[in-house]
């Protein structure tokens, strides 16, 4: 069948599957799609010819790519080191150790073949975990540590089978030589990403700079940047287009976590359009398995070697054997956190076969098996590429339906399990402050038109006065956050439509305030230290922070860095204080709470220089533009906020719900202020239609992000 009507074909089923779905609520749509993909094939003898390079481009960069930009936030941040060691030590164990039973398991199958399925079997479908993990009410230390690592595995997985499979085409393996091969490519891959990234944000920075933000361009753009990543990262530099692409995403992410859009418009359409591509590719990889299945047990049979009944005892077999590794690994690092910690949870062998359980396999490890080659550097065939094929199959079969037949048993809830392929719309008074409508105190004293951005910084202005309003000792970390990403967006819009004489007034202020503030914040530090309240790798960490702050005052202007190089130079100054407490001889805990102290302190120092500053009777307070003063007191307080959470219990939820909240309330504050502009003769209606058309797309994405954060 020619590749047009195939596709349209696959898309067909993958519609008809949720049709079903719909009917069918209690089994998972990823089976659905399995069967109607066999229905096919057994009927129609329908057969799919795929080829390795594409197949992986095409389903693996877009796949690993979504995943990075909807990594979960909060507590995964804060369980990043038992992350990252079952994402990439529970992979390895599972390639080695699983490999080798697998072998036991299956003589005939070479040890290097059984090592690349076991590989390509330890990714696990994030949704699924995330599902299994929420319903059997798993400890939420181990909810969230089995939802981060199953985002992560992938590319470990995917690296540990490609080495599998190249030992298994060439013959030859070198352990040194694939020592070096793997930190090549994986840091080489990581700089890919992160480099091609930077630089495709940093464009799209400059082209809606110079008035080039039309959504659609944009979005294709963003839509085309992990095909590229991975091409040129694969192509160019011979790394790991795996590595690269989930690095470009998760860089992504922490880049557009903002919750007040400069254009909430084409975030919302990106993600609608992001959403209809993972649908269908997730979709089409479960029908194309369910076409192979007939493809592989015929070559399984026609072998010889092995009948349907050995395979499929193949299949539960290995299935059990990487069952068995997670349940014991999972066990395994309850009792070592148990030991470390006696207020932690008690390991239970219930917690450890759920999460063995969660381990469902998904689009991943079906795109990476479906890419194994069809023949070795010798010409000869891939030695029992249909037998892996047909245990693949089944063991991401038998673990769907594992999940399905246990979930409620398990848990007292009705929900079905989900899965990548079920997921679509579900998803995504220390100074008097200053007045925020100075601005604008001319509205009243006649009609005046003003400009739409004037009109978004009026309607933001009035936002943060509500939120103002309702802050509370409380709500007080939400509501510096927000009111800090208002003012990101407000400095934007004013360089815009105001003078430059008047924003190098503004600018200038703040300027010189800042210097105030650092002095203060450089006297109360070395306080702290004579004090002994700190140790002195604190003390110097601290320093170098007020020193480098003090020699790039002008980039606090945002005149002359890019927002996203500005971004990164913040990403990497943590990077790299992170890496020096981790390799410091001292205990990184206490220099962690060292460093929330210094913050705290620092903090209430700046903002008491800033005070007493301003009360001196050789200043004239009225001088200083109000906004520069608002802006770095409100800076300075996030500050304290940030640092009393990171010291004390995590109440991550909570502070969402806050923050969701007053949100809420600043978009209502918005449209009142649109409706008072309106009426006062300042905007027409044609820019009233678009402001409360922005104010819409904001709520939308606020709404996404809700949707999404009760998915995490």
């Amino acid at each position: 069948m020619p590749i047009v009507e195939a596709v349209i074909l696959l898309i067909v089923l993958v519609l008809l599957s949720n049709i079903i779905s719909h009917y069918l609520t209690f089994i998972p749509v990823s089976l659905i799609q399995i069967a109607l993909g066999l229905i096919v094939a057994l009927t129609w003898h329908f057969q799919i010819q795929l080829e390795t390079d594409w197949f992986l481009l095409l389903f693996i960069a877009p796949l690993l790519y979504n995943d990075g930009r909807r990594f979960p936030r909060r507590e995964l941040w804060r369980l990043r080191g038992p992350i990252f060691a079952n994402a990439i030590w529970l992979v390895f164990l599972t390639t080695i150790l699983g490999g080798y039973l697998i072998y036991w398991l299956i003589p005939k199958m070479p040890l290097t073949v059984a090592f690349a399925l076991a590989a390509i079997l330890s990714p696990t479908d994030p949704v699924a975990v995330q599902s299994i993990s929420k319903q059997a009410k798993l400890p939420e230390s181990l909810m969230h540590l089995v939802s981060g690592e199953s985002l992560i595995n992938d590319a470990s997985g995917l690296i540990a089978f490609k080495y599998a499979i190249a030992a298994t085409v060439t013959g030859a393996f070198s352990m040194g030589t694939a020592v070096g091969d793997f930190f090549y490519i994986s840091i080489v891959g990581f700089l890919a990403g992160l480099i091609m990234m930077t630089a495709i944000q940093l464009l799209m920075d400059v082209l809606r700079r110079q008035g080039i933000d039309d959504v659609v361009f944009n979005t294709v753009l963003q839509l085309a940047t992990p095909f590229v990543v991975y091409l040129v990262t694969e192509e160019i530099t011979h790394a790991s287009g795996v590595i690269a692409v989930v690095t470009a995403g998760v860089l992504y992410h922490a880049r557009e976590s903002q919750v007040v859009e400069d254009s909430p418009e084409l975030k919302l359409v990106t993600e609608k359009v992001w959403d209809i591509i993972i649908y269908s590719l997730n979709g089409i990889v479960f029908v194309i398995l369910g076409i192979e299945l007939p493809v592989a047990t015929s070559q399984v049979i026609k072998g010889g070697q092995f009948n349907t009944g050995e395979a499929f005892l193949f299949a539960v077999g290995t299935w059990v054997v990487i069952l068995g590794i997670r349940t014991v690994w999972t066990y395994g690092y309850v009792l070592v956190k148990r030991l470390r910690d006696r207020n932690a949870d008690r390991p239970s062998f219930r917690t450890a076969i759920l999460s063995g359980l969660s381990g469902v396999r998904g689009a991943v490890t079906m795109a990476g098996v479906l890419s194994v080659p069809l023949t070795i550097a010798s010409g000869a065939g891939f030695p029992t590429r249909s037998l892996m094929l047909f245990v693949a199959s089944g063991v991401i079969i038998i673990s769907l339906v594992a999940a399905t037949v246990t979930l409620p048993l398990i848990s007292s809830s009705s929900q079905p399990l989900q899965t990548r392929a079920s997921v679509s719309d579900d998803l995504n008074d220390d100074l008097d402050l200053a007045d925020e409508d100075d601005d604008f105190d001319d509205l009243d004293d006649g009609v005046r038109q003003i400009s739409e951005d004037e009109a978004r910084a009026y309607i933001m202005r009035l936002a943060i006065s509500k939120i103002e309003e309702l802050r509370r000792p409380i709500n007080q970390r939400a509501a510096y956050d927000l009111i800090l990403d208002y003012q990101f967006v407000i400095r934007r819009l004013e360089m815009n439509y105001r003078a430059d004489a008047t924003m190098q007034k503004v600018l200038s202020d703040e300027l010189q305030l800042r210097q105030v503030a650092i002095d203060g914040e450089r006297v109360a530090l070395k306080a702290m230290r004579k004090n002994e309240q700190i140790t002195q790798t604190s003390y110097v960490g601290a320093v170098r922070r007020i020193e480098r702050l003090e020699s790039r005052l002008t980039q606090a202007t945002g005149r002359t860095l890019p927002s996203v190089m500005r971004y990164w130079i913040q990403f990497f100054k943590h990077l790299f204080r992170n890496t020096a407490y981790w390799l410091h001889s001292e205990d990184t805990d206490r220099l962690h709470a060292e460093g929330n102290l210094v913050e705290r302190e620092t903090s209430k120092a700046a903002i008491k220089a800033l005070s007493q500053y301003l009360a001196r009777e050789d200043v004239d307070e009225t001088q200083f533009d109000n906004q520069a003063i608002y802006h770095l007191i409100v800076h300075y307080r996030n500050r304290i906020e940030r640092a009393k959470a990171a010291a004390g219990p995590s109440h991550e939820d909570e502070y969402q719900r806050q923050f969701n909240k007053l949100r809420i309330r600043a978009l209502s504050a918005e449209r009142a202020g649109i409706q008072s502009l309106l009426e006062a003769g300042n905007i027409s209606w044609t820019m009233a239609t678009h402001l409360r058309q922005y104010v819409n797309y904001a709520e939308n994405v606020l709404v996404m992000s809700m949707n999404n954060d009760e998915g995490e």
